[in-house]
């Protein structure tokens, strides 16, 4: 039976939007305090932040088992699409938007001046597939689980090799310095040191009591991963609350390239996989980490790479706002074309 969100996955948007406010007002009322925050550095990487992106990525990671990657060859094709969507679709289609959309449509309404870091925090998003929400969504559709944890497995190993390549191409290509120094310290920092940690984690609370103890472990620690998101919303939101009130536009214009990302990657996936003929189990949770985003990465990425106040983190961010809603609405539609995919793909 498919298990409901739970409170914090069913209104994250609402928490987001609560903490919108909450950072602006935290960002005009206590300035001082702020700024004291987001001078707290080394080598370019922000403490606080780097404490609470661990905080928040390691029990998503704890989920992960890569012991599933030689489960791999039961779903061939539906990898294939998986990964063909997630790593030679999804970043460049997106690089491809915010030419489109910031660079050129959206341009005269924004502020010169960030208009690159925006386009660097679109794709930053694109390029992070996503971890441990691809679960929730695999549950509503009633997708294979094994194939859901397979996958995921093998794009967060993919992810250890990949993002900073790909994310140094595309800034390139799109005329925007790239950190190579700082971009390799953010793949170290929030994806080798948390898989690594994640998984020793994992091993030794199976080895104490199996499954049931990694349940209960994983219980504990998800309230300190939804409080250290939401802290570093705030946070964010405290250092762009400025950018917000002048031109609260901004982030409706972001979030077109975004919808438009979601909705083409979401398609593009469950087709192919139909045309395959893959299983409706297998086809949904490919299409849905096709269109979802591992944005707690995208987030720490973008304040490592271009700070705090960057048009970058603001991009990233908007991704976490509408991450809930438009991937439900993905979930409604898979789940009503159930019998439709299913003629197309015994045919």
């Amino acid at each position: 039976m498919t298990q409901p969100l739970s409170v914090f996955e069913r209104w994250l948007t609402l928490w987001v939007a609560l903490c919108i406010v909450a950072g602006i007002g935290l960002g005009q009322l206590a300035p001082a305090p702020v700024q004291a925050l987001g001078r707290m550095e080394l080598a370019r990487v922000n403490i606080p932040v780097g404490l609470l992106i661990w905080v928040m990525i390691v029990p998503m990671l704890v989920r992960v088992d890569f012991g599933a990657l030689h489960r791999i060859r039961e779903h061939v094709r539906g990898i294939g699409v998986t990964l063909a969507v997630n790593w030679l679709v999804k970043p460049f289609s997106m690089a491809l938007l915010a030419w489109i959309f910031i660079r050129q449509v959206f341009a005269p309404y924004l502020p010169a001046e960030q208009i690159d870091s925006y386009i660097a925090g679109l794709i930053l998003l694109a390029a992070a597939p996503c971890t441990a929400m691809v679960f929730v969504w695999s549950r509503l559709t009633n997708g294979d689980p094994l194939f859901t944890l397979t996958q995921v497995a093998l794009n967060d190993t993919i992810m250890i090799f990949a993002f900073a390549p790909i994310v140094a191409l595309l800034l390139g290509i799109s005329a925007i310095t790239v950190p190579w120094d700082t971009l390799l310290t953010s793949v170290v920092l929030y994806i080798v040191v948390p898989v690594i940690g994640a998984q020793w984690l994992r091993r030794y609370v199976l080895a104490q009591g199996g499954q049931r103890a990694l349940d209960r472990f994983l219980g504990r620690l998800q309230p300190w991963s939804v409080l250290a998101l939401l802290a570093t919303l705030v946070l964010l939101f405290a250092f762009q609350g400025e950018a917000i009130l002048r031109q609260p536009l901004v982030i409706a214009m972001l979030a077109v390239p975004i919808l438009i990302q979601v909705f083409f990657n979401s398609g593009l996936a469950y087709l192919a996989n139909r045309a395959l003929g893959e299983s409706h189990n297998v086809a949904c949770p490919s299409a849905l980490i096709g269109a979802s985003n591992f944005f707690e990465l995208a987030v720490a990425a973008a304040i490592s790479l271009f700070g705090f106040e960057s048009g970058a983190a603001l991009a990233t961010v908007v991704g976490v706002l509408i991450e809930v809603p438009v991937m439900l609405l993905v979930v409604r539609v898979v789940n009503a074309s159930q019998g439709w995919y299913q003629r197309g793909s015994q045919s």
